[in-house]
């Protein structure tokens, strides 16, 4: 192999082969060695059989985003090649069991007695050990680093299993040492020891502490892929941060469940994904009639219907936009870096709260199941903003107000009688017919738009501001055309992510028509963004950049577009 300084290592196997065991031990022994990290996931919806994978990219500078190429394959099980053969170049070095790879015929394919050994020391599920140690070995991991990360994911299962795994990992070394003396690695790639001290963590993991960060004190969901990790998430901390969480018998129950909450004045969301959202649109028109706050998680994947389950998409911005019957203001957010992820998990609860209306938190499986290293999170603008007042014995829940919004008061706190109606209701809050009230009513609630307006967060352009071409995205394709824009070196080129997709930012045409050319890039069949920014500003973007077979932009795919957008100007 030749000299790397960021190299690609994609593990495929069967499902139930502990490629993910592997994943999690890799990454972590990677950072801690002294290196930036990325991994991301592909997997079947199925418990056993298929081909799942998992590409690890170590490097020098920090990475963000999932690419095509493969530089050294762990091929655990028979299909893994056939599985990955669109990937696999001439310069892929290929490492699996050699019985496994008894019938593959290239020069390139070193084949190690992995099962063979792993049956020796206890089993086969010993050969994912095995492998990882000899993949630190040959990244120049220290071996007390990998032996505390074995350490961190075994030790629950009794001492003679964790002898067994660091016994696995010490195999895995000597293959390592065997490997570089063959001369066919030569990976070059720069430790830094501050990296040790990074945050390691996914995009789930930065929603999940957003979401504690905002005040969430109720969760109420119903197990749904790609969703159910932020689930797990909350419910393993609800303890600690007094936080219930609540699995429902169904996705309507549970919504109403969380709406009940916040009646009560506890920070609420729900986490769910596409069909599984369908079944809580009603329940968004109800939080927009009686002005109680909601937040919704919709981690994306293909549909119609159930789709393709373990898959990722961006196919269900218009299901959130055009959710619930009538007529009633909501805010969406999509997140692309594990920053924003954070703050804007944290801001949802408080633009919720503050407007009394249903903010929705955009992901997919790609953002929800990616890792990579970050610095550090900056909580010095933290603040958990405080909306609910005390009731008099005068109070009326939906008063009609400037604004727009109603002074919010919960049952208990204070003399009034807070009364709601998912109903058509009167300011007190009692149900009525009368159609002059009616139309004040629609208005006042439709006034609180203008305000979501005046908060909504600015686009992030990166690159120059003297852009002749614009490249535009949302949510989850950040890394991705951020780390193809790196190949440009041209001040002509810059790119504008959008972390709120509605309300648009005001500045949003301007960005537009400041750009000679303009591609957006989009993990849905009919541009579903591009065309709401049509509909709001009237702007047409001139190329769309479309995919939606369920895997996400890799960095290549990316910059090939662009290259060939560029050559057309």
């Amino acid at each position: 192999m030749s000299e790397k300084k960021d190299v690609s290592i994609v593990l495929c196997g069967e499902a139930g082969q502990g490629i993910q065991t592997v994943e999690e031990i890799l990454i972590h022994a990677v950072k801690l060695g002294g290196y930036n990290v990325f991994s991301s996931k592909e997997y079947m919806s199925r418990i056993r059989g298929g081909e799942n994978s998992t590409e690890i990219r170590v490097s020098s500078s920090r990475v963000t985003a999932y690419v095509d190429k493969i530089d050294i394959l762990i091929a655990i099980s028979k299909g893994a090649i056939d599985h990955l053969k669109e990937r696999i170049s001439e310069n892929t070095l290929i490492i699996g069991d050699e019985k496994t790879l008894a019938e593959v015929e290239r020069e390139d394919v070193i084949k190690i007695p992995f099962l063979k050994m792993a049956a020796e020391i206890g089993g086969p599920i010993f050969a994912n050990i095995i492998a990882a140690g000899a993949l630190c070995r040959v990244l120049n991991v220290d071996k007390e680093i990998f032996d505390e990360c074995i350490a961190a994911m075994f030790k629950r299962k009794g001492e003679e299993i964790l002898q067994k795994d660091l016994q696995a990992g010490r195999e895995g070394y000597n293959i390592g040492d065997d490997l570089i003396n063959s001369g066919k690695f030569n990976i070059d790639i720069k430790k830094y020891p501050k990296i040790r001290d990074d945050i390691l963590l996914n995009g789930t993991d930065a929603v999940g502490l957003g979401c504690i960060a905002g005040g969430c004190k109720f969760m109420s969901s119903y197990p749904m892929t790609p969703s159910t990790p932020l689930q797990n998430f909350i419910a393993g901390n609800s303890t600690e941060f007094e936080i219930v969480f609540e699995q429902a018998e169904d996705e309507i129950a549970a919504i109403n469940m969380g709406l009940g909450a916040s009646y009560t004045g506890a920070r609420s969301i729900v986490a769910t994904s596409g069909s599984g959202f369908a079944l809580m649109s009603e329940a968004v028109g109800l939080s927009g009639m009686i002005e109680t706050p909601i937040v919704i998680y919709l981690a994306q994947r293909p549909g119609p219907a159930v789709g393709l389950p373990t898959r990722t998409a961006q196919e269900d911005l218009n299901l959130a936009l055009y959710s619930s019957p009538g007529e009633t203001p909501k805010a969406i957010f999509a997140p692309g870096k594990f920053e924003d992820a954070f703050y804007l998990a944290h801001h949802a609860f408080n633009l919720a709260d503050k407007y009394q209306i249903p903010v929705f938190i955009l992901s997919d499986q790609y953002f929800a199941d990616i890792y990579y290293n970050i610095h550090d999170i900056d909580l010095n603008n933290i603040q958990t903003q405080k909306y609910i007042v005390k009731t008099d014995a005068d109070y009326k829940r939906y008063e009609l107000t400037e604004d727009g919004i109603s002074p919010r008061g919960i049952p208990g706190y204070g003399e009034g009688l807070v009364v709601v109606d998912s109903d058509e209701h009167d300011e007190e809050g009692h149900i009525t017919e009368d159609l002059h009230l009616r139309n004040r009513m629609v208005e006042k609630r439709l006034k609180k738009l203008e305000g979501i307006k005046k908060d909504v967060i600015e686009p992030e352009l990166v690159g120059n501001r003297n852009y002749k071409i614009l490249v535009v995205g949302w949510g989850s394709t950040y890394g991705a055309i951020k780390e193809a824009l790196e190949t440009f070196e041209s001040d002509n080129i810059s790119f504008l992510h959008f972390k709120q997709v509605y309300p648009l930012h005001e500045s949003t045409l301007n960005y537009l028509e400041n750009a000679q050319k303009t591609i957006i890039f989009e993990n849905n069949a009919t541009s579903q963004f591009g065309n709401l920014i049509k509909q709001i500003t009237g702007f047409e973007i001139h190329e769309r950049a479309l995919k939606y077979n369920g895997m996400p932009f890799s960095v290549e795919e990316v910059t090939k577009h662009l290259e060939s957008f560029w050559e057309g100007l």
